[in-house]
């Protein structure tokens, strides 16, 4: 439901900028540390966020207001509509001017701030606060903010990912409920598919990668992968969750028409962010998408009633239906700042208190970060947005983990499910276990 564009959208962007700027950001280290100043002092930190969005930047407002009124010794000077290159070049540079505290729209590069020196380990306010992070915070959004013992971040509202289905279109096909299964899922997608000519009337479920959030991060998802070994080593080869979901996406690919097919169905689709979207228009009876599709869709007037169901999980996972994946916004405070004891206090109550946590989440409608605020009773929403409630509080949910490089194995495993579903690649264990040595490469360098 959110307004602008949310966090998976903006990764790739983040990502080639990001890099070189953390790079240069680890000569900075944490040695310039702030974590001396007296918070109880007359003082002004620097707040720096991305939202633009009225409603975003009304939410914001709201959000510093009741800060200062629980601290009215420290006054927030916020930043809006700051570029992702913009805010790291700042955290780089230093200076009274640059952010004391920042927000990012990405959880894939937590490891490039943690290990590099961006941010600072939170790990020691958390514990002088007496605030436990592994029983405050949803599990999977607890360990996007940390990498290898260093906790740079903390969830700032997050985003879950869930099933959105045309209720009409189901009656009208005879399913009577949502599939909690992929076996379920497969049988729907093809009864809802129909035929017109060499197109199709109806789609039941657009599968290719390139198919929106249908992105091999978010099928994964649902499989539950380890990703990554207790030495720091890929198992994308080894592990057979992954060789499952890749199976899985490819036999929906083929039964619903074949690669070239879909591609040419989709490249007359309305844009994703738009009114247009196929879901939107019944030209696809299901997706794969996060919550703020909801408000979107509802708000495109659609001739249908627009279900919302957790995603299908494996046959062999069926106990652990309701899970979902993960991500959202972090926040952290800057290693260059003076002021990092003032920071904290904006941080903590921003990010742990759960009247604050439960406003900023009414206002700009993302999923509540804290399991308190998960189940406060002064959350407004659309009955239907339960659903992402449920599934950002879910155990089982699941997110990407950390990496040294950010998201760059992520695109490694993307790069290689284009390549399968289209046919290019037709071995996928030799696929995989190419992918997993790249990955490892990629790693190695980085450190």
């Amino acid at each position: 439901m959110r307004s602008a564009i949310p966090s998976s959208a903006r990764k790739a962007a983040f990502a080639l900028t990001v890099s070189a700027v953390l790079v240069t950001t680890a000569c900075t280290g944490q040695a310039s540390s702030g974590a001396d100043d007296d918070a109880s002092k007359e003082t002004t930190i620097n707040f720096w966020h991305a939202w633009s969005a009225d409603s975003e930047v009304a939410g914001v407002k709201a959000l510093v207001a009741g800060f200062e009124k629980a601290h009215p010794n420290i006054h927030v000077n916020v930043v809006g509509n700051m570029t992702d290159d913009k805010i790291n070049q700042a955290l780089r540079t230093g200076g009274p001017k640059a952010p004391d505290v920042i927000s990012s729209f990405t959880t894939n590069n937590v490891g490039k701030f943690c290990s590099s020196g961006a941010l600072v380990d939170l790990n020691p306010f958390f514990k002088k606060s007496g605030i436990d992070p592994d029983t405050t915070f949803p599990a999977a959004m607890n360990q996007y903010t940390q990498f290898d013992g260093d906790r740079c971040a903390a969830p700032l509202l997050g985003d879950a990912y869930g099933l959105y289905y045309n209720k009409t279109a189901f009656q009208k096909a005879g399913i009577t409920s949502p599939p909690k299964t992929w076996s379920e899922f497969e049988a729907d997608a093809k009864k809802l598919t129909i035929p017109q000519g060499d197109s199709y009337k109806q789609l039941g479920f657009m599968p290719d990668y390139h198919g929106w959030e249908t992105t091999t991060e978010h099928y994964l998802g649902q499989f539950s992968p380890t990703y990554f070994d207790k030495a720091g080593k890929s198992t994308i080869a080894t592990d057979p969750a992954v060789a499952a979901a890749f199976t899985l996406q490819k036999k929906l690919v083929d039964e619903l028409g074949g690669y070239k097919k879909l591609e040419k169905y989709r490249s007359g689709l309305g844009d994703e962010w738009g009114p247009k979207h196929p879901f939107q228009t019944g030209q696809v009876a299901m997706q794969l998408d996060g919550e703020w599709r909801l408000g979107m869709a509802v708000d495109a007037k659609p001739g249908f009633e627009i279900g919302v169901a957790p995603l299908p999980v494996p046959d062999d996972q069926a106990d652990q239906y309701g899970k979902g994946y993960i991500t959202g916004t972090i926040a952290g405070i800057a290693a260059n700042s003076t002021k990092q004891n003032a920071a904290w206090e904006f941080l903590k109550y921003i990010t742990t208190d759960t009247d604050a946590v439960v406003g900023f989440s009414n206002a700009i409608h993302n999923v509540p970060s804290t399991l308190a605020a998960l189940k406060s009773p002064k959350l407004t929403y659309d009955p239907r947005f339960k659903t992402f409630l449920d599934i950002a509080a879910n155990p089982h949910s699941t997110t990407a983990p950390s990496s040294i490089n950010g998201g760059v194995y992520l695109t490694t495993i993307q790069e290689l499910g284009y390549d399968y579903e289209s046919g290019k690649v037709t071995d996928l264990k030799k696929g995989l276990a190419a992918a997993a040595k790249q990955i490892d490469t990629d790693i190695a360098q980085a450190k």
